[in-house]
């Protein structure tokens, strides 16, 4: 399984962008994918997950309402659009696809997983 994100870049606090995902044609579609994220000198966290249809999501605190995660099942490629961004949202976000078709907070549940897009948010 091979995924690509992109679409981070700099951007001013209150802005938006929109990142994406691409899993190659071997993903099993059937399991939930996640995004994830790393700022410098921090331990990985969670930022959102879906589950297999595209239906049931799980946002952590910090992005509710901000956040929207999104997955197109047929073309294998999910989203994450970001709104009214702040600082401390500056990170590396990587996607990962689960080991089941429910969407997991935690990293253990996610088995592939593809370099990161940076996304920068100044203030």
């Amino acid at each position: 399984v091979q995924l690509q994100a992109s679409g981070g870049g700099l951007v001013q606090a209150g802005g938006s962008l929109r990142l994406s995902c691409a899993a190659s044609r071997r993903t099993n579609s059937n399991n939930a994918m996640a995004w994830f994220r790393q700022a410098p000198g921090n331990e990985r966290e969670f930022v959102a997950a879906i589950d297999w249809r595209g239906i049931n999501t799980l946002y952590a605190e910090s992005v509710k309402g901000r956040f929207t995660i999104s997955r197109d099942v047929a073309g294998n490629t999910m989203y994450l659009h970001m709104n009214s961004l702040k600082p401390e949202d500056t990170a590396v976000y990587s996607c990962a696809v689960g080991r089941s078709s429910v969407g997991s907070t935690s990293v253990r549940n996610y088995n592939y997983w593809g370099h990161g897009t940076l996304v920068t948010v100044s203030s």
